[in-house]
């Protein structure tokens, strides 16, 4: 018997291995490509992409995307699940793993976008882009967005750019 005086002796090996598997299931540390602020840019990554109600396949399909580098606006992260935005401003949940991190835009509003070969209203036209038209992003500097088309690179207004600004 122990004298309650004593004090107790260390807790055994396996209650701390359980208290450890305890804490670790549920810590919010985060998991790999969860370590990310939201809201936050991404792109499409798959030629399929199913964005559905809910974070689970067992929810409906409520769209499909089929277009590679489309820019969408991460908005909520669950497990291996993201909820995203796109450039509509609808919002689903699709599969982390068919995101990539990487930056891209659309050319938003009415007509054409001038594409320059500088940054300036006075710098010569390289291409007219329609609505629609998706390319990758580089550097934004002072209104003006670098953006390369399949391989046609230039600069284009911010404002005419969705993906381009802070999410």
């Amino acid at each position: 018997m122990r004298n309650p005086a004593e004090k107790p002796s260390l807790a055994s090996p396996l209650a701390v291995a359980a208290a450890v598997c305890m804490a670790a299931l549920f810590s919010p540390a985060p998991a790999s490509g969860q370590d990310r602020e939201v809201p936050y840019w991404a792109t499409i990554r798959s030629d399929r992409l199913n964005m559905r109600v809910g974070p689970s396949r067992e929810y409906p399909v409520e769209w499909v995307y089929s277009r590679p580098g489309l820019p969408i606006k991460v908005v909520r992260v669950v497990e291996g699940w993201r909820m995203i935005e796109d450039p509509d401003g609808e919002q689903g949940w699709v599969v982390a793993r068919l995101l990539d991190p990487a930056r891209g835009a659309i050319v938003t509003d009415d007509g054409v976008a001038p594409m320059r070969n500088a940054p300036s209203d006075a710098a010569a036209l390289k291409w007219n882009l329609e609505p629609g038209v998706v390319g990758t992003l580089g550097a934004c500097e002072d209104g003006w967005c670098l953006l390369d088309v399949e391989g046609h690179r230039g600069y284009v207004r911010q404002t005419r750019l969705w993906g381009a600004g802070e999410p």
